[in-house]
């Protein structure tokens, strides 16, 4: 294993890939140190069935600014912009129009009350009705857009997401997860499975060792989740115990992907969407055939998602089977059988989905991306301010901390 660099990037997700894009026409060396047996980081593009099934992030959101984008038409990737099928429950099986009305006002109503008139404790429950109808339907809906229920969600956090996001949310049919990996600048110095134990540093070197040596830099650029930095998995200096209490404000939430291959006759309709129970705070929601493929896309936020973590990802399919079940009938249970899922939360070097600031917390992600002592520099989705949970966000941090290395090099 080559023992130096001038910067090493630990962990080669779209934030390290980012990273080393720019590196790599800086005329400084670099190594990219990833821990598992692939790039691509919570970007992962499983091919199952002959299908490009993202088990990670799926949408380009944001794409009319979102540097994926661009990426991708360079790079020769098809986009598809077509408006996706969310906000509409085909056949309104479950859920009438006049309750998507009235849920899709209660939304309105709690996002207005946060803007208007923020509770003190920074807390979104606290800008709920109280007793609501739709509280159910609202827990929900945080669970899928944040991985976490509202009683952990930070109301300033939350609205600067809202605030920067766009309409657009575009898809790459041959994955997300393949076009971050592809994006990976060629040649790179890169080495898979080689998780780092430990960090340290050394008047003259930031020493990074690993099961298969040590490496030495003059900085290093951590990319890794905030679930590894608030845990053991890398044993840190002391000096670094603030960024550790601000990845401990800045946790995973919940979030995982399950697949079901539909076989025979049935029912369900290409590039169509359903809420499985919009009154169960665990419901799934359905994305149908999407690009007409044989498959249902199911999207458990949250408590839905404890299960797969809990009880394992047979668990989760029961679950998802038994609401489209409910909704169209107990035959169609002949034509869906188990696929692919993820199990994000049960991953060592991931430890959940995508970070959301825990109340009162939302200044934690600038805390994290301060760099240390202009030798180690941190990026990742949990480090932008607004752009969290985005696989652009973590691209915009990459740079980010790049160019603060390759200035402290300078």
């Amino acid at each position: 294993m080559s023992t130096n660099a001038d910067i090493v990037v630990v962990g080669a997700g779209a934030a390290g890939i980012a990273a080393a894009r720019r590196l790599a026409t800086s005329g400084l060396s670099a190594m990219v140190i990833e821990a598992t047996a692939r790039i691509g980081g919570r970007a992962w593009t499983c091919d199952a069935a002959g299908l490009h099934l993202d088990l990670g992030c799926g949408w380009l959101h944001s794409a009319d600014r979102n540097p994926w984008t661009r990426i991708a038409e360079a790079a020769g990737f098809a986009v598809d912009r077509r408006t996706p099928a969310w906000g509409k429950q085909y056949r309104d099986l479950g859920f009438s129009q006049a309750e998507q009305a009235a849920a899709t006002q209660a939304f309105a109503d709690w996002r207005r009350r946060m803007m208007n008139t923020p509770p003190a404790t920074d807390r979104a429950t606290d800008a709920l009705e109280p007793d609501g109808e739709w509280n159910a339907y609202l827990q929900a809906m945080s669970g899928f857009l944040t991985g976490a229920g509202l009683e952990r969600i930070s109301v300033a956090d939350y609205l600067a997401y809202d605030a920067a996001s766009t309409s657009c949310n575009w898809r790459a049919p041959a994955g997300y997860g393949s076009l971050v990996a592809a994006s990976l600048p060629r040649p790179i110095d890169l080495r898979l499975s080689t998780p780092v134990e430990s960090i340290e540093l050394d008047p003259g070197a930031v020493v990074l060792a690993t099961p298969v040596g040590a490496v030495r830099a003059r900085a290093a650029i951590l990319t890794v989740s905030t679930a590894v930095l608030a845990g053991g998995t890398i044993m840190l200096p002391r000096g670094l115990d603030p960024w550790r209490v601000a990845a401990t404000r800045l946790p995973l939430g919940r979030n995982e992907k399950l697949y079901l291959e539909i076989t025979g006759g049935s029912p369900f309709v290409p590039e169509t969407r359903l809420l499985g129970n919009p009154r169960d705070r665990a419901t799934g929601v359905y994305y149908i055939r999407p690009f007409g493929w044989p498959v249902i896309e199911c999207f458990l936020g949250d408590q839905g998602a404890r299960i797969v973590e809990e009880m394992g990802p047979a668990a989760g399919f029961a679950h998802a089977i038994d609401q489209l079940v409910a909704l169209f009938g107990s035959a169609v249970s002949r034509s869906l059988h188990p696929l692919v899922a993820s199990s994000w939360s049960r991953m060592t070097y991931v430890g959940g989905a995508y970070s959301h600031a825990l109340p009162g917390h939302a200044a934690a992600r600038g805390d994290l991306a301060r760099p240390f002592e202009q030798r180690l520099f941190f990026a990742g989705e949990a480090t932008h301010v607004h752009d969290y949970s985005t696989a652009h966000g973590a691209y915009d941090s990459g740079l980010r901390a790049a160019e603060e290395a390759i200035a402290a090099l300078a």
